[in-house]
């Protein structure tokens, strides 16, 4: 069993593992990709309303359709296409067998993810020119200051390592290692930007890869996510995160929110 000096060693964070959720549903991998298919303009929605995006669900749909919506920043319609481009690749690398928890697979959605509005977006922070250390507002509670970021970016490749060896050796369940992961990279912040949202297909990748569905925070719980994470970034405590996002993976399966309802 795995200490909480031994979690806070190797991730940075901790959780009450007695309350994580053991019988989450599991089927085959083709299941959980054609799911997230389905259900992929949906899913780019959430994302987006995540990120402050205005654009309606209805308007995601038509720009998925291929159809550009009048009215709305480039900017905005961008990150709509840039998420609907990473879930597409994410969905192939699953498919296919090639997805892994790795910093190659994380940097390729991280491009693609943040491309044209992340600082040297495609890799860690420090393995370009610039080394500035940015933070994340908690709004009344300040800042978060992650890891340094150091030329070259040694010490975020090696904290993402021994992330990566605790949770494949201490973490024998695949749905906790998943939310860990995401949490984990959150924290960590190995980007200038689009970190939460890539340790989120980070984390659906690897449910997908294990026939589990994927999960995503319907827009109507924002503000409850947003809450949780400026208490896990202040607290290193990832209890309220797990049960959060357990809640939205089995809420999807009951439909208690459909997309775009109130």
């Amino acid at each position: 069993m795995a200490t909480t000096e031994a979690m806070l060693g190797a991730l940075g964070f901790t959780w009450d593992r007695s309350a994580v959720r053991r019988n989450i549903p599991r089927f085959s991998v083709e299941r959980a990709v054609w799911r997230f298919h389905q259900s992929l303009p949906e899913y780019v929605w959430d994302a987006a309303v995540l990120e402050g995006n205005p654009f309606t669900y209805p308007e995601v749909q038509t720009l998925l359709d291929g159809i550009t919506v009048g009215g709305r920043k480039i900017s905005d319609e961008r990150q709509i296409l840039n998420l609907a481009e990473a879930a597409n690749e994410l969905a192939r690398l699953v498919r296919t067998g090639e997805f892994r928890l790795s910093k190659e697979i994380s940097d390729r959605l991280q491009f693609l993810l943040a491309r044209e509005e992340a600082l040297e977006s495609g890799h860690f922070r420090g393995e370009g020119k610039e080394t500035l250390t940015p933070g994340v507002s908690l709004g009344q509670h300040g800042r978060y200051l992650p890891p340094a970021t150091e030329r070259g970016g040694e010490n975020l490749r090696r904290i993402l390592s021994r992330g990566l060896e605790f949770l494949s050796t201490e973490i024998d369940a695949e749905f906790e290692q998943a939310i860990a992961y995401f949490l984990f990279g959150s924290l960590q912040q190995f980007y200038y930007d689009g970190n939460k949202r890539t340790a989120r297909y980070m984390m659906n990748g690897h449910l997908m890869s294990q026939g589990m569905d994927a999960i995503s925070v319907p827009a109507a719980r924002r503000q409850e996510f947003n809450t949780e994470m400026v208490d896990f970034f202040r607290r290193k405590d990832g209890t309220g995160m797990f049960g959060l996002l357990t809640s939205c993976r089995l809420a999807a399966d009951d439909g208690v929110i459909p997309p775009g309802g109130d």
